[in-house]
């Protein structure tokens, strides 16, 4: 039985999510841990910043147990962490995996990061060795509809935050981002994010300027880039092609005049800015110069709401697709348990074959003829075979069970 046993940002606070959280370091030793409970026969373990969550191929359904593990494990009390937790077994557990591949149990929608921390959990199991056939098989074909989800829908294409969304706007104005050098203004969250997704698309040198150089220099050596002080911004001012500004400033950094001489020196080559802080970084009259494209955090929230409508409906799509490949899935484990029905039956006929046969070649070697022993063997081998659902067919008929008559039927093709 496949089950899934977690919590994550929408369930738990911070406080509890790190108490759950697995160290890389030791992850290893936690999946043996877990594998060593006598009903637990595979299992796999993703632990992000927003979510611990436990994949296991189990015996039986034992939430309570697997939970009581999980409080051991993490030295903590099992009361004080049970309304944090969610469950799921079999489709819905099959349906959870795909959906948070996908990035539909996401903090922000559609989000690609967490596809590969799912990747990541399962090559740590892998490695590990609690992989096996069914929980084995179940993340590659999640990985196949988070795939497909990307492809046929718009998920992933819309902006859904601030300094994505700016970063997505400056691709538009400059084609080749890895010939551009853009300033970053400050050192927050918001300059830390827009400096990452810069650096996926290639751009071609950061600066980083702020009051304290030491975390300016962080965000910097993220990429091909060098910090400065704010001081000495107008002296780096004709070299960025974008800015992006996001400080806790009372008063603006960049004025128009300074902009100016930047712009002159450039020869008029434009420049793309994001006045993400608030209040404004750079002053407002900046945005009547020409060959400067100035956009305020207003302006960027329309993209963000336009984008999360988008992606809102991507992921309507996204649940269909999923719903059709959970039942694909389904099948395929029915199909093993047929597999397996088939591979019993087949080993108890060679086995009941290979007595009969044995002793036919003994009556051979008693001198019985050819002909006699091989009736023999013949009869003895279809009664042998058809005792068992010759006696279950008639206990079906005094039964008044006529569904497994009908079954017998089809099963063994009989004619009318």
């Amino acid at each position: 039985m496949l089950l899934t046993l977690g919590l994550n940002h929408n369930t738990a606070p911070i406080e509890i999510r790190e108490k759950l959280a697995f160290s890389p370091e030791r992850l290893d030793d936690s999946l043996q841990s877990l594998t060593g409970l006598p009903f637990v026969e595979e299992a796999a373990i993703l632990s992000t910043c927003n979510r611990t969550e436990i994949y296991c191929d189990i015996a039986t359904q034992q939430t309570d147990e697997l939970i009581a593990w999980l409080a051991a494990h993490h030295l903590v009390n099992e009361t004080n962490i049970r309304e944090y937790l969610y469950s799921h077994a079999e489709h819905q557990s099959i349906k959870h995996m795909s959906r948070v591949a996908c990035g539909l149990d996401s903090m922000v929608l559609g989000e690609p990061q967490i596809l590969g921390q799912m990747k990541t959990a399962y090559q740590q199991a892998y490695d590990a060795g609690t992989l096996g056939k069914y929980l084995g098989r179940l993340f590659q074909h999640t990985f196949q509809v988070a795939k497909k989800v990307r492809t046929d829908t718009a998920i992933g294409f819309s902006p859904v935050s601030i300094a994505f969304s700016g970063v997505k706007l400056a691709q538009q104005i400059f084609a080749d981002l890895s010939q551009q050098t853009a300033l970053l203004i400050g050192a927050g969250e918001t300059i830390e994010l827009s400096a990452q997704h810069l650096k996926e698309q290639g751009i071609g040198q950061l600066i980083v300027a702020n009051r304290t150089l030491e975390k300016a220099h962080a965000i910097a050596s993220q990429g091909n880039g060098y910090a400065i002080e704010i001081k000495d911004i107008p002296a780096h001012l004709a070299q960025a092609d974008i800015i992006i500004s996001s400080t806790a400033s009372q008063l603006p950094i960049l004025g128009k005049g300074s902009v100016e001489t930047a712009i002159l020196k450039r020869k008029h080559k434009p420049i793309f800015m994001m006045d993400l802080a608030v209040p404004h970084d750079i002053e407002k009259e900046v945005g009547t110069l020409s060959d400067v494209y100035l956009y305020s955090v207003d302006d960027l929230k329309n993209i963000v709401d336009d984008g999360l409508q988008s992606r809102r409906e991507a992921a309507e799509q996204a649940e269909d697709i999923i719903d059709i490949q959970v039942s694909h899935f389904q099948a395929w484990m029915r199909a093993q348990n047929a597999s397996q029905t088939i591979q019993q039956l087949r080993k108890q006929s060679d086995q009941t074959r290979e007595e009969l046969l044995q002793k036919a070649l003994k009556s051979l070697s008693n001198n019985q003829t050819a002909e006699q022993v091989l009736e023999r063997f013949a009869n003895d081998l279809t009664n042998k075979i058809l005792h068992a659902p010759s006696s279950a067919l008639k206990q079906a008929a005094s039964e008044g069970n006529s569904s497994l008559l009908l079954a017998a039927k089809q099963l063994f093709n009989l004619k009318k």
